[in-house]
């Protein structure tokens, strides 16, 4: 009866339980976190925030019943049609808070930079399975060209973070197909020359200050360094065991600016302490490990570097979003992966996740139909 069951969730549903398992605890932390958060005139936020996990994980269902020769197949024109939505919202996007990020069709508005957190992976792995190893330079220079074309496009909104992020999903590619030392020591070389360029040419003032707060200490707290300083007393106060569901001083009282979204792991610290901190940190590391496992049990190389450059941008993600909010470096925007409140970025980490389940379980259950 197991083995029924078993077979039915991975090769009929094509569903990873423990990695379902653990998206699910996740979110729930999330909506609770949310929840608690939400004043009386804010109760839609929680129920936003249900109707995305419910559309998130039947786009994850979608996701991982489509077999992975398709996501081959489309890599190209998946990419070119992301490339096409960041042109648009250039052009025509709906500008919040002096960036232009969103698109707002009729009832529906989502962020295109998202979507190249797919793509870019994507195209990347698909061109590196095509072309023999090791890496030749023209393969290289390619590879490099197709990732800063949705990169620099994302950083003109201004999206430091996200377009960051686009880079790291690319790069991380490049590195797990075997990418020789010296390439990786030249492009390093390169870079570190480029700082001065990138400094005064691609960053603006606001993103400059973010950068230097990191060296002075309770910078500018009622100005410039208020985020930061104020996250940092959320997570200070909640000491060991936190203050307990809607007790969170720094949120309730709107202390904690964006404490949905980009400074929601401020809110779950002073919350749930340091013990419920960890417990949260370590539900993230059994599902990058559980991502791991899945990597390395793929013998496709084209799903297991598909899986590994997943769930390795989902580890920077978090590492990226707890430094940030824990002052240990620049505020850039990087969301916390299924908590943070954002519609667009969940569908999208969802669907990440449901590209994982397909890469997996048709990899396996093709073995097994050799056997």
């Amino acid at each position: 009866m197991k083995k029924k069951i078993s077979y039915f969730i991975n090769s009929i549903l094509h569903i990873d339980i423990m990695l379902l398992a653990l998206i699910i605890l996740i979110s729930m932390l999330s909506m609770f976190i949310t929840w608690s958060i939400s004043e009386t005139y804010h109760y839609n936020l929680i129920k936003h925030k249900f109707i995305q996990f419910i559309i998130g994980f039947i786009i994850m269902i979608i996701a991982s019943q489509i077999p992975p020769h398709i996501y081959k197949k489309y890599s190209f024109i998946f990419y070119l049609f992301s490339i096409i939505l960041l042109v648009i919202v250039n052009f025509f996007g709906y500008t919040t808070k002096g960036a232009k990020r969103w698109l707002n069709i009729n009832f529906i508005k989502f962020q295109p930079s998202e979507i190249s957190k797919i793509s870019v992976p994507l195209i990347v792995t698909y061109i590196l399975y095509k072309n023999k190893y090791p890496i030749n330079i023209k393969v290289f220079l390619k590879i490099i060209i197709l990732i800063l074309i949705p990169s620099i496009l994302v950083a003109k909104e201004p999206d430091l973070g996200t377009a960051i992020l686009i880079s790291f999903s690319g790069l991380i590619m490049l590195f797990l197909a075997g990418l020789s030392w010296k390439i990786i020591i030249n492009t390093i070389i390169t870079f570190i020359i480029s700082i001065p360029f990138i400094w005064m040419l691609l960053l603006h003032d606001y993103q400059r200050e973010r950068m230097l707060m990191l060296s002075k200490s309770n910078y500018d707290v009622l100005g410039k360094g208020y985020h930061i300083f104020q996250s940092k007393i959320s997570i200070g106060s909640g000491g060991l065991l936190g203050k307990g569901l809607k007790n969170a001083t720094q949120a309730q009282l709107n202390f904690l600016p964006e404490k949905h979204t980009d400074f929601i792991f401020s809110v779950l610290a002073e919350e749930f302490g340091f013990i419920g901190t960890l417990l949260f940190i370590i539900l993230y590391m059994l599902l990058i490990i559980r991502g791991i496992y899945l990597s390395l049990n793929c013998k496709n190389i084209f799903n297991k570097m598909i899986i590994g450059g997943i769930i390795l941008v989902l580890f920077l993600c978090v590492f990226i979003n707890i430094s940030m909010v824990s002052g240990l470096l620049p505020v850039v925007g990087v969301p916390l992966p299924l908590v943070s409140y954002g519609g667009t970025s969940f569908v999208v980490v969802m669907t990440n996740f449901g590209i994982i389940m397909s890469m997996y379980t048709y990899d396996v259950n093709k073995i097994h139909r050799k056997i």
